[in-house]
């Protein structure tokens, strides 16, 4: 079966389960929104944990949760499952002029420079406005920071950007010191997107790092658990010197592949 064919499968069950399935019949694009929200999470959760299993089945829900959309779109009469299609072919044609026109590009820098030049072109007000408002804090602070690169308002080397890091660094102890709440807040938001600037310059995606630092946390944390148990009956009675020397263990067992 061809692409265009599975695609046509989908589209004409998901015809079928709007008409027939009770549940189905009742969903809104308000009802479906936060449904959605959960899919996109459930595949970068399957992104951060490398299963291609996991992905190739989310991607499949996406599939189903955009023909969804379109189909109630249809039926409220504001566009067609071929008007959306057809209006990301033509987009994505008149954002690269330099495979479908006579524009010349050096790199990808040269491409995505181009990309923003394009949609200001548009109508969009600024390079930021296509950043959404409800992405999570980490994800939205590399956008803005790629945006601004495209036209230009970059730094020159990672180690200008990390001598930032490090002036932020010191500006979050001395406001520390101060107890002011306020302040405390904004240097350490500062620090954070100083530092999101910096793993850019050394190739670092910081939302996924960190979704990979939470997941071994929380492996060594429960597998700390489990041994504490086993060993002492109540973890509740261990003290931090304690439970900080099966954490060391349980690293090297993790690092040499022997838990488990």
């Amino acid at each position: 079966m061809s692409y265009t064919e599975a695609f046509n499968r989908l589209v004409t069950i998901m015809d079928e389960l709007r008409e027939q399935c009770p549940w189905d019949k009742k969903q809104t694009i308000e009802t479906l929104r936060p449904l959605t929200i959960e899919e996109m999470y459930e595949l970068v959760d399957s992104i951060a944990e490398g299963d291609w299993k996991g992905i190739k089945e989310e991607l499949g829900d996406l599939f189903l949760h955009l023909v969804f959309y379109a189909r109630i779109a249809k039926e409220e009469q504001q566009f067609s499952l071929e008007e959306v299609l057809n209006g990301i072919c033509e987009k994505l044609i008149s954002r690269h002029p330099h495979i479908y026109g006579n524009v010349q590009v050096d790199d990808e820098e040269d491409v995505k420079r181009n990309w923003e030049m394009l949609k200001m072109k548009e109508g969009k007000s600024s390079v930021l406005a296509g950043v959404p408002k409800g992405l999570p804090a980490l994800v939205k602070a590399v956008r803005m920071q790629e945006k601004a690169k495209k036209i230009g308002f970059e730094w020159e080397n990672r180690e200008d950007v990390w001598k930032k890091v490090e002036e932020e660094v010191k500006e979050l102890h001395e406001v520390v010191d101060t107890g002011d709440a306020g302040k405390i807040e904004d240097e350490f938001g500062d620090v954070l997107f100083s530092l999101v600037n910096y793993a850019r310059f050394i190739h670092v995606d910081p939302e996924l790092a960190l979704e990979r630092t939470n997941i071994k946390f929380r492996e060594r944390f429960m597998l700390m658990e489990k041994i504490a148990m086993e060993r002492h009956g109540d973890i509740g009675n261990l003290g931090l010197e304690e439970l900080d020397a099966i954490w060391n263990e349980v690293k090297v067992s993790m690092r040499n592949g022997l838990a488990g």
